[in-house]
Order: C-alpha cells, then sequence, then structure tokens
C-alpha cells in the first residue's frame, strides 16, 4: 500500500507534491472472488452436490475459510493459513491493489473489463507501472523475490512469460520509498529484463480447474525443496531439468501450431476437433482424411499430448528427488483417468505442483462437461473460470451495489 501510494505520488502530473487526495484518507474494500478461496466444507455441510453449478449458486464474494491450525509432525502437506485453490490470490490482489491506488491518485488509466480497448502505448505505459510496482509490493510483502509470473498474469492476462532478474529487485533494497519508486521507473525502460508475450490457447480447447480438496499446498516449501535439489548440480538433476524445460518449450510449440492451423485451415481444424472430442486419444488418428491439413491437425494434437506427458513425467521424478510430492500419487491417478477420457487433450498439476488443484485442456465444451461430471463423482469441485487474456481493468459497476452482505471486508487508511 505505501508503495503504491508513493508510485502514485511520483507519476502524479504534479510530481513531488503531496496529492490533495491523501488528505482525505482513502477507504480501501477488498473483495475476493470466490474462485481464489475454497468452499467446499461449506458445501458438504448442506449436502450438496460438488459441482459447478454449486459452486456458482453462492452469494458473490463469500466469507473465506481457515485451515485447521494444527500440524503434523514431518507432514509435507503443511497447509496455508487460509484455504485457497491455488490460483495466485495475493498476487492478484496486490495488482488490483495498486492498480486502484494508481488509477485513483495519479495519471494511471486502466481500460474498462471486456471493452477491448485498443493496446496502445500510453496503455502499455500504464500497465507497466502497475506491474513494476505491483512486483514491487509483493516481493516486499513475501519477503523474497519470486518469479513474478502470477503477479505479471494478473496485470497483463494470458501470456508467454519469462522472469525478469532477480538483482533489478534486490538491487533497490534499503531504498526510501520515493527513491524506491523513482528507481523502479528509471529500470522498467532501462533495465527490466523481463519477457512477456500474449499467449492464449487455441480455439476450441477449453480449460478446466478442479480442487481436490486436499487442502492445498505450501508453495515456498515445493520451491525451496526443488532448488535446494537443483543446486547439487549433479549431472542426472542437470539432465533432468534441461529435460524438462525442451518438453515444455515443445508443449508451448505444439498450441502455436494449432493456433496457426486454426486461422490457416479453420474448417478442418474444427471439424478434427469435433470429431477426435468424441473418441479416445488412440482413435483419433482413424479421422484424418485424405488431404494434409487434417493430418496437420492430428499430428499436433498428439505431438501436443505427447509432450505434455513427457512434462508431467519430468515433474514426478524431480519430486521424488528433491522429496516433495509435484505431484502426488492420488493426483496421479485422478489426472490418468482424467487423459483417458474422450476428448481431453491433456491434465496436470499447475504452479508448482502440490495438492492446490489440477487442471485439464479439452477439446470443447461438451468434452469439458464430461470431465467436470467425471471429477465431481470423485470429490474434485470444478471451479467457474475461464482463461482471460485481459488483465488488470476497471469492473464496469461497482461490485458493492450488489448484495455481499457479511462476506464484504473493508479496510479504512486514515
Amino acid at each position: 500500500m505505501a508503495v503504491a501510494v508513493a508510485a502514485a505520488r511520483a507519476s502524479s502530473s504534479g510530481a513531488g507534491s503531496i496529492n490533495p487526495l491523501l488528505l482525505q484518507g482513502l477507504e480501501i474494500t477488498i473483495l475476493g472472488n470466490n474462485s481464489f478461496y475454497s468452499f467446499r466444507k461449506q458445501i458438504e455441510a448442506q449436502q450438496l452436490p460438488l459441482t459447478v453449478e454449486t459452486l456458482t449458486s453462492l452469494p458473490e464474494f463469500s466469507a473465506i475459510t481457515r485451515n485447521p491450525t494444527e500440524v503434523v509432525s514431518g507432514d509435507t502437506n503443511v497447509l496455508p493459513e487460509v484455504a485457497k485453490t491455488g490460483l495466485g490470490s495475493s498476487a492478484a490482489m496486490t495488482a488490483a491493489v495498486v492498480a486502484a491506488v494508481l488509477q485513483y491518485l495519479s495519471d494511471v488509466k486502466l481500460p474498462l473489463h471486456g471493452s477491448g480497448q485498443t493496446d496502445t502505448v500510453e496503455l502499455r505505459q500504464h500497465l507497466d507501472l502497475v506491474h513494476a510496482v505491483s512486483q514491487a509490493a509483493h516481493c516486499a510483502a513475501q519477503g523474497k523475490i519470486g518469479s513474478g509470473f502470477d503477479v505479471s498474469a494478473a496485470v497483463y492476462g494470458s501470456q508467454r512469460y519469462v522472469r525478469f532478474s532477480p538483482s533489478v529487485l534486490a538491487s533497490q533494497e534499503g531504498s526510501s520509498r520515493q527513491t524506491f519508486v523513482e528507481k523502479m521507473r528509471r529500470l522498467m525502460i532501462e533495465e527490466w529484463d523481463g519477457e512477456r508475450t500474449p499467449y492464449g490457447l487455441p480455439p476450441h480447447l477449453t480449460l478446466i480447474i478442479g480442487e481436490p480438496g486436499y487442502g492445498g499446498s505450501h508453495t515456498p516449501s515445493l520451491v525451496g525443496a526443488v532448488m535446494k535439489w537443483r543446486k547439487a548440480n549433479l549431472p542426472e538433476r542437470d539432465e533432468i531439468w534441461n529435460s524438462l524445460a525442451k518438453a515444455n518449450l515443445r508443449v508451448e510449440a505444439g498450441l502455436k501450431l494449432l493456433n496457426t492451423l486454426a486461422q490457416s485451415v479453420g474448417k478442418t481444424y474444427t471439424t478434427v476437433l469435433e470429431l477426435c472430442s468424441i473418441l479416445p486419444v488412440d482413435q483419433w488418428q482413424t479421422i484424418i482424411d485424405t488431404t494434409s491439413e487434417g493430418k496437420a491437425v492430428v499430428e499436433a494434437l498428439l505431438e501436443t499430448r505427447t509432450a505434455f506427458e513427457t512434462v508431467r513425467g519430468l515433474m514426478r521424478k524431480m519430486g521424488e528427488g528433491a522429496e516433495v510430492p509435484l505431484e502426488p500419487p492420488v493426483q496421479t491417478q485422478l489426472l490418468d483417468q482424467t487423459m483417458s477420457m474422450n476428448g481431453v487433450l491433456f491434465a496436470g498439476v499447475p504452479g508448482a505442483g502440490g495438492f492446490d488443484a489440477v487442471f485439464a485442456v479439452t477439446l470443447g465444451e461438451d468434452a469439458r462437461n464430461r470431465v467436470q461430471e467425471a471429477w465431481s463423482s470423485k470429490g474434485v469441485l470444478s471451479l467457474p473460470i475461464t482463461e482471460d487474456p485481459q488483465g488488470v481493468s476497471l469492473e464496469q459497476e461497482d461490485p458493492r451495489t450488489s448484495e455481499v452482505g457479511s462476506a464484504l471486508h473493508a479496510m479504512s487508511i486514515n
């Protein structure tokens, strides 16, 4: 909050002066989307079905729940204090608060959600400022310099991300707030070496996120264990690490090729996906027609799937070496069953792995619905979310005008 206010003062047209709005005090209301938090205990307590329909019937911005505080000695699944679904709520909240403060106090202007506003130089500059300040604030709050991907995704939307060098932020530690912000503005232009490229799923592919109900994992613990394992610099560990990087690039290349095919051979692409969506994967090649176009689409689907299976295998191997559950056995069983279903391209554990969530990418809505039904029968609660190419933005309506009742949490700053 303090960093955002300092940035607003530094970036306003009257830089260096106290913004008159600050003298009036600030009242910040933080509302958390239900999908960031786990509500399965409330749903189970009411003996309601664990379905996406049940979840969407809950009041918006329902009050969050907490995990039990008891920790079993030697338990590798240390639960976070708040029952979350592992979608980066802290990064999203940081980006939202920073963006709101900058919008209110400075010259920053955010796009309206769903407006399709053209990407202009001015808009990019404003989002770049929101991003830099959010990264700094998030690192300060967590007490470490992480990858920054979740913050970047919250600000810019779907993307391919290459992290910035930790030294970019580390060199600013110890600066006064005002000096820090001024340095950050220069760093964005001169030294910020992170990369991002707009990136999204190909047409007719749908993303599903599910909460298995294991309470979540402590991401810093998982990452810390893997990095400790990695630093040993043993040849076999380097081989796993490098192979994983190559496999991830293969998945990326496969999805890019599918996007290209959707544009170049759109009708054939759509037809192939519709046929594959109702067949098991071992029959996908049987629907190839005599044209090279249909063959190219099927081969791209199969290559992407095979590459992701390689990713999963290497993640399990790395988890075993680091002695942390990157893909716990219970998740492996669920994911294997999911990938055997008709119309599923691939399925896995998102982020740093662990018990937080599972995801699947399907060929169309019908396959998505089948996966959701199957997950529900196994106690996995599907979340009512989709991929969003837009990042931080202004809502068309104030959510406080809807009925939120006791779920609304406010913080006043005087």
